[in-house]
């Protein structure tokens, strides 16, 4: 297939639009991505995910720059909100990666969430099939921060880091949102900020009180401290110190044998996701044509019926209706 073909040779434009494609729903897209899907295995996907504000996309303009000195290639699949207005990603701080973008080893893309829940855009498992066969070794995912809902990345990588800045006044929150229980390797990042020694407490006691079972093979996520951006040598070496981590993370999961099972998850997600686009959305998209979705609604809005009821009919209809 022509397009894979290039794909597989790097071409940013086909990747680009196959991307844009994905994203619009386009049934010739997945036709593509049923061809590229059993070249995939190869990247190391790197997850990020935080509060707002955490400097997220700082890191990972840093961690770009640290792995290409590796002379490591690199896929950055940057997840934001919808534009109410567009439909499309609002880009924010993304500007400040166009300095990558003269470098052919590194290949940056954003994605809409379009209302998906996790921070993740429907998208990105795609997204990072595509990547992945582009040859790019590094994928890095940095999502939405929308609180307990970013838990959704641990189910596309195979290391997170969870990113936490001090005297946001979160700090415990977070720790019980859940959102910590998914970190690989925690960053606190803005790290000369005041309260920057608490936090760090605060997640050691956590990872204290843990069971040891929660540490896959031994690994207990160790917590890296990153210098304000501002202050370059200092941010250089703590951009160099996470992501020797990261790679270590990796090492270590592979000298375990515990790629296999973060395969696994992501396989059985995605394979959730391919039956819901298939089954659900065609009825769904039927319902609404054929304007019976509106008549439903109204039944609910008037009390004369449940969710639950009106759920379990359509299923029987066109459950049996696909049996016929």
């Amino acid at each position: 297939m022509e397009k894979v073909k290039k794909i597989r040779g790097g071409d940013v434009r086909t990747a680009s639009r196959l991307i844009r494609n994905l994203e619009d729903g386009m049934i010739e897209a997945r036709s593509t991505i049923k061809h590229i899907f059993p070249l995939t295995g190869r990247a190391h996907v790197i997850g990020l995910t935080g509060s707002p504000g955490a400097g997220k996309s700082t890191l990972v303009d840093g961690l770009v720059e640290s792995f290409r000195k590796k002379e490591k290639t690199v896929g950055v699949l940057a997840v934001d909100p919808t534009s109410p207005f567009t439909g499309g990603a609002i880009l924010g701080d993304r500007i400040r990666m166009q300095r990558h973008a003269e470098d052919p080893g590194v290949f940056v893309r954003s994605l809409a969430t379009r209302g998906a829940l996790g921070g993740l855009a429907k998208a990105v498992g795609d997204a990072i099939h595509i990547l992945d066969v582009m040859g790019k070794d590094k994928v890095i995912v940095e999502t939405v921060g929308t609180g307990q809902q970013e838990v959704d990345i641990i189910n596309h990588s195979h290391t997170v880091l969870v990113v936490l800045i001090p005297g946001m006044g979160d700090e415990i929150q977070a720790i019980k949102a859940g959102i910590m229980e998914i970190a690989d390797i925690f960053v606190i990042n803005k790290a000369d900020r005041e309260g920057s020694s608490k936090l760090r407490r605060e997640i050691m006691a956590m990872l204290d009180m843990a069971p040891p079972e929660t540490f896959a093979a031994g690994w207990r996520p160790p917590i890296i401290r990153v210098e304000n951006a501002f202050e370059p040598d200092g941010f250089g070496k703590s951009l160099e110190e996470l992501s020797a981590t990261i790679e270590k993370h990796y090492q270590h999961l592979v000298q375990h044998n515990l790629i296999g099972s973060r395969v696994r998850r992501k396989a059985v997600v995605e394979l959730n996701e391919a039956i819901r686009n298939s089954v659900l959305e065609p009825v769904l998209n039927r319902l609404v044509q054929n304007g019976e979705i509106e008549g439903m609604i109204q039944k609910l809005i008037n009390k004369e019926t449940d969710p639950y009821t009106l759920a379990e009919d359509v299923a029987r209809r066109y459950l049996k209706e696909c049996s016929g």
